[in-house]
């Protein structure tokens, strides 16, 4: 989503446009994680998304080995579609691509057959974890030294990126941000507490159910919150670990797994809740953060890339020094204790809205076809 909200706010006025070319991993009778396909839904060939035309070929991910194939089979997937593409009379200027793995790689590949400029950004894992692959580092090293520019979503991010090897003059910060039409203080907070039954002080995590948002950190940490309850809003592989944990502690029953909630219905959570939790043992920068706070609700956080960045006043909540179930404990029993002004966490996140990051797009965009044209 927040790929795809960057892009809406760059295209919403006359000074660029994009068609999308998001390859889907496939495998005969699989799903995108190797598992049997049942109960994944089909992704269409094509789509048109708020008037952006998206395209999904698919390409080869073999269960065991993706992480050293997907570049190469995700770039020959990708280069035949935007050969049907340019066949079809669209004409591009340049490759505005997102994670530097695999998917920068395979840009930086297509960038090269075309002859045109390309820009990558760097979001977090791809650049904090799978460099330690020798194989993949090596491909994320290279892109990096190909890519024309990069844009990290944090300036902790950039620092990352400058240990592989991107000269910091190359790398521009462009944090995410937030919509603020979306997300906003509810209109009866009350009646949305009711409607989701948020009875006493009541926590949210948004994410992943997935190792690392790191949600059995908040578990343990209800576990020492006697009173509190705790909403999880997303799904994953973790699911079934975590309700054990939840149930070993003796919290089932102030622990509620409502799986994945619609973005459009997410502020409904965000504003009825009393502090949103993220326990993430990685970010490069995270948006739910932005969304609650913009919802007029303040954050726990653990220590994460870009998350002081994101939380630097107390009205936005809090970030730990370490990520521990008592750090996380005493952190939400602090920022409950004197819960700031609502409209003063909103007043905060109004900082963040979407304009300063697409003057920054735009700005980067046009240098960079600048620079190719001289």
């Amino acid at each position: 989503m927040f790929v795809e909200n960057r892009l809406r706010h760059l295209v919403a006025g006359d000074a660029a446009e994009s068609t999308v070319l998001a390859p889907v991993p496939w495998f005969p009778g699989r799903g995108p994680d190797g598992r049997p396909k049942a109960g994944f839904p089909e992704i269409p060939i094509r789509e048109t998304r708020h008037g952006i035309t998206v395209h999904h070929p698919r390409f080869l991910a073999v269960p065991g080995l993706g992480m050293v194939s997907n570049p190469f089979t995700l770039h020959r997937a990708a280069k035949r579609a935007v050969a049907r593409m340019v066949a079809d009379g669209v004409a591009f200027d340049a490759i505005d691509a997102h994670y530097l793995y695999p998917d920068g790689v395979a840009a930086v590949w297509l960038a090269r057959d075309y002859g045109v400029p390309v820009v990558l950004t760097a979001r977090g894992s791809d650049t904090s974890q799978l460099p330690h692959y020798r194989i993949p580092g090596r491909l994320i090293r290279a892109a990096i030294a190909r890519a024309d520019a990069l844009i990290a979503v944090s300036a902790a991010l950039k620092e990352g990126l400058v240990s592989l090897g991107a000269a910091p003059e190359k790398v521009t910060v462009l944090r995410n941000g937030v919509d603020l039409d979306t997300f906003r203080p509810l209109p009866d907070r009350a009646a949305a507490r009711a409607e989701l039954g948020f009875d006493g002080p009541t926590l949210l995590s948004v994410g992943l159910l997935i190792e690392r948002k790191r949600h059995h950190l908040t578990i343990e940490a209800l576990a020492r919150l006697p009173g509190h309850r705790l909403v999880i809003a997303g799904e994953g592989p973790e699911r079934s670990a975590l309700a054990a944990l939840a149930a070993r502690l003796g919290v089932a029953e102030r622990v509620r797994l409502v799986g994945p909630v619609p973005h459009a219905r997410l502020p409904l959570y965000y504003g009825a809740a009393d502090v949103m939790v993220l326990a993430s043992s990685r970010e490069g920068w995270a948006n739910v953060l932005l969304e609650s706070m913009a919802c007029g609700t303040p954050v726990v956080a653990t220590p994460a890339w870009g998350s002081r960045e994101a939380v630097a006043a107390p009205e936005a909540g809090l970030v730990l020094d370490e990520a521990t179930p008592e750090a996380l404990a005493a952190g939400i029993r602090r920022v409950l204790a004197a819960p700031a002004d609502r409209a003063a966490t909103r007043a905060y996140a109004e900082r963040f809205g979407w304009d300063e990051t697409t003057a920054g797009q735009l700005a980067l965009f046009r240098r960079v076809l600048g620079h190719r044209e001289t």
